[in-house]
């Protein structure tokens, strides 16, 4: 197509590729975070604690970070929160080092702060395109994640057993990853764009609230990251600890989990055409649904694997949908704060469910976690008949 021949899409292959490497440190907590926060915690029911704690810091950091594109733009921004993540790497070493449980979470804390910087490439891509390619720009990006999907996981067993200390060598690798990233990041060329940072000339937060079609977009994204984080930070712990699959199938099913929620981007551009945003949003809890169908009858490698898989592909229809609305909902110059209370609420709420997980894999069965996602699914459901009432569809696209 000539539109990824573009300039603009230059721009979007870098930021697609840089943020992946860079995110592999993310993916990489996510397996060895809980399996190592299982070895450190000092009561099983904690376990999750580091990896709800990245979530939070994430959720915490939406604001600031929001500010600190704002400030020091996009390249600048982004390239520090990278150099400060390999930083962090040596943090969790010497937490490892130390069989510092407080530490570890610590650290994992102020990794969602690089986290929330590097979702924001998102719409550093989109503001890279025309409009009518912002959703393809977004799923590139996205679609990036399948390179973080096997990377992250594959520095974490490979460098698991590097020194006397488990997965000390997977965080000195995932250091060298964040490096490489950065030093790719410098061939960005950020777009010029005429951002008037007058606070009195914005729209007020309870104003953009106001908007049904904004509010779906939110709730879109942040049921796409309940469900997902809940199911997905139980997974491990379930798999190899309570199921006793071995940690090879454990990661495999976290990668294709992974993989899936980045592989349904390639062809987003096409199922936005024939769907719609409202009908992908319906698709994405269609598939939440099918994984708790599967999860509920089946907990083998395979049953965990299709699980994983038809709930990394409800996020991305889900998530996709909700940041392909969410720009049609409020003015260019409310861009930031409409960008920053979506991450703030979205992230919130999956610190609160990745943390949840660990207090329910301990206390209900696989199966009632499951279907205690019917809940979120439900709601979501009901915001998307509210809105669809409230707005009336001028747009075929919408």
């Amino acid at each position: 197509m000539v539109i990824f021949s573009a300039a603009g899409f230059n721009n979007v292959w870098v930021l697609s590729i840089s943020s992946a490497l860079a995110g592999s440190l993310i993916t990489l907590m996510l397996l060895a975070g809980s399996l190592a926060g299982t070895n450190l915690a000092p009561t099983p029911d904690w376990a999750t604690a580091p990896i709800a704690l990245m979530i939070a810091g994430t959720a915490m950091a939406v604001i600031p970070v929001t500010h600190c594109m704002r400030r020091l733009g996009r390249k600048s921004a982004l390239l520090v929160f990278m150099l400060a993540s390999a930083l962090i790497c040596t943090l969790a070493i010497l937490a490892l080092q130390l069989h510092s449980f407080s530490l570890f979470c610590i650290t994992t804390f102020i990794l969602g702060f690089c986290n929330a910087a590097l979702l924001q490439t998102r719409f550093a891509a989109m503001e890279s395109v025309a409009v009518e390619h912002g959703t393809t720009a977004a799923s590139m990006v996205l679609a990036g994640g399948i390179i973080a999907a096997f990377v992250g996981p594959e520095l974490a067993v490979i460098g698991r057993q590097l020194t006397d200390i488990d997965y000390q060598g997977s965080f000195a690798l995932a250091a060298l990853c964040t490096l490489f990233a950065a030093l790719l990041l410098s061939l960005y060329r950020p777009a010029a764009i005429n951002i008037n940072t007058n606070p009195r000339t914005e729209t007020s937060a309870l104003t953009l609230l106001s908007n049904p079609s904004l509010c779906l977009a939110v709730a879109s994204g942040a049921i796409a990251y309940i469900v997902m984080s809940f199911v997905m930070t139980g997974t491990p712990i379930s798999m190899h600890h309570f199921h006793g699959h071995s940690l090879v199938d454990t990661k495999w099913v976290l990668q294709s989990h992974i993989a899936a929620m980045f592989l349904p981007s390639f062809i987003a551009p096409i199922l936005f055409k024939h769907l719609n945003i409202r009908g992908m949003m319906l698709a994405g809890l269609v598939c939440y649904c099918g994984t708790i169908i599967i999860g509920f009858t089946d907990t083998s490698v395979g049953g965990f694997w299709l699980q994983l898989v038809l709930l990394g592909i409800g996020w991305n229809f889900l998530f996709v949908a909700g940041t392909a609305l969410l720009p049609l909902t409020h003015n260019d110059k409310d861009r930031f704060k409409a960008q920053a209370i979506n991450d703030s609420v979205v992230f919130t709420l999956q610190a609160v469910a990745a943390l949840g997980a660990g207090w329910a894999i301990n206390l209900l069965s696989w199966q009632q976690m499951l279907v205690g996602c019917l809940i979120p699914i439900i709601m979501m459901l009901t915001v998307l008949l509210w809105e669809r009432g409230k707005t009336p569809l001028l747009n075929p696209a919408n």
